[in-house]
């Protein structure tokens, strides 16, 4: 059976009223750690999980004379209401000066690629030009942005839908943040983050990348060089560390909609939405490549459904955090893996389809994978159900200040309510999805 995804915004009356009475709270450097593996997680089934931020939540009811009541709270999710905030989100969404201070949403970051700052400390750069060229980009496009070998915090003049020549290779310490326009990008080679550090990508709706064509593209400003053809990918992470992706909407590529592999490394991957679409995501090169067993990848706040058909993610070697994502059916598996990975599934909602033989939740490439494979507070429905296997601990060991709650399965349709890119407007809180 099908879910609609959970809708975020209440009445904007009462809300402008509510932001007017309460001030904002942004969220603090260090947060509680995540839960161990045993699932006894520090947030509780209704939102009141520790750390920083500020909640509400409404619900029906006759408060302020509007058919509506509010629930405050300072809990990193509010309450389970109507309104309800991830922990990121929390963290900047309220805060009706976002644009004016475009930067902390750095701050923000959670999981392994926590630490990702992208072009934070540097310049805004303003795309004002659609257009692109792959050797030799002019200023005002975005490849001239991504491209420049200084920190930069890159934002759109205007809505744009871009298509680009060859496939677009971002730089260290850059930020794409689409907040307040809506960017489309697609029909064409995508983005390949390669070689890199600290890159943030934000707020983009990427759709029907293809692969890319055998070329010279610059990927800094001091190197142009041949490229053989992109896999097709809306965005490949490629020996890359301290990455983080977060509000885009993803579909119908050529490949993968996220692939991290090569070594690839402290990486998120939060709020985003994936539908209509086969292999939505890869962790790890191959079963031959072990050099991805040091890989350490956050899945957390995503929506993927309707549409899709596996891979949500499929781990080689290294380990992967899953948490309070939903999970609205799926035509083969849901989360797979093979060569011994390490996959903890946290607090996680699996609706399974109405076909007898799509069940099982997770697909192991070899009968005889000695990896870890573990569910802890995971909401089954339809029948939906995880094969455990391994043992051992499988917490993931945050660094300080990049943990975070994980709440009941039951759950994520409310913490994943607003995946995908935001419709953000400049002076007011960020409250509506696109």
């Amino acid at each position: 059976m099908s879910r609609m995804q959970h809708n975020l915004f209440g009445p904007l009356p009462v809300m402008l009223l509510l932001l007017l009475l309460l001030p904002f709270s942004s969220r603090a450097g260090s947060s509680s750690s995540s839960s161990s593996n045993s699932g006894s997680g520090s947030g509780s089934g209704l939102g009141s999980g520790s750390g920083s931020g500020l909640g509400i939540g409404l619900s029906s009811g006759s408060g302020l004379g509007t058919g509506w009541s509010a629930s405050f709270g300072g809990s990193i999710s509010g309450s389970a209401g109507n309104l309800m905030m991830n922990e990121i989100d929390s963290c900047w969404r309220w805060d009706s000066n976002w644009a004016e201070e475009r930067q902390t949403l750095a701050n923000c970051a959670i999981g392994f690629g926590g630490s990702a700052i992208g072009g934070k400390n540097g310049e805004i750069y303003v795309v004002t030009d659609s257009s692109d060229d792959a050797k030799n980009p002019k200023e005002g496009t975005l490849r001239w942005g991504v491209t420049r070998n200084e920190p930069l915090w890159i934002i759109f003049d205007h809505d744009m839908t871009l298509e680009f020549e060859n496939e677009l290779m971002i730089n260290s310490y850059k930020t794409i943040d689409a907040r307040g326009v809506t960017v489309k990008v697609g029909n064409g080679p995508c983005f390949t983050i390669q070689g890199v550090e600290h890159v943030i990508i934000h707020g983009l709706t990427i759709r029907h990348c293809t692969g890319g064509k055998v070329g010279n593209v610059m990927s800094n400003v001091d190197h142009v060089g041949l490229r053989r053809g992109s896999d097709g990918d809306a965005i490949s992470i490629f020996q890359s560390n301290n990455v983080w992706i977060d509000h885009c909407t993803l579909s119908s590529c050529s490949d993968g909609l996220v692939d991290v592999i090569h070594s690839s490394n402290y990486i998120t991957v939060s709020n985003c939405r994936f539908t209509n679409h086969n292999k939505v995501m890869l962790l790890g090169h191959n079963d031959n490549y072990d050099e991805d067993k040091d890989m350490k990848v956050t899945v957390v706040f995503n929506w993927f459904g309707p549409g899709v058909v596996q891979r949500m993610p499929r781990v080689r070697f290294g380990y992967a955090h899953v948490a309070n994502n939903m999970y609205e059916e799926w035509e083969i598996y849901a989360i797979g893996g093979s060569s011994n990975p390490t996959i903890f599934s946290e607090g996680n909602f699996f609706e399974a389809s109405n076909h007898p033989f799509t069940k099982e939740v997770t697909h192991r490439e070899d009968s005889n994978d000695k990896g870890k494979w573990r569910s802890s507070n995971d909401n089954f429905e339809n029948g939906a159900f995880f094969v455990q296997s391994g043992s051992g601990s499988c917490s993931p060991s945050y660094s300080s200040g990049n943990g975070f709650s994980v709440l009941d399965g039951s759950m994520a349709p409310h913490l994943a309510g607003s995946a995908g890119a935001l419709s953000c407007k400049e002076g007011l809180p960020c409250l509506l999805s696109l």
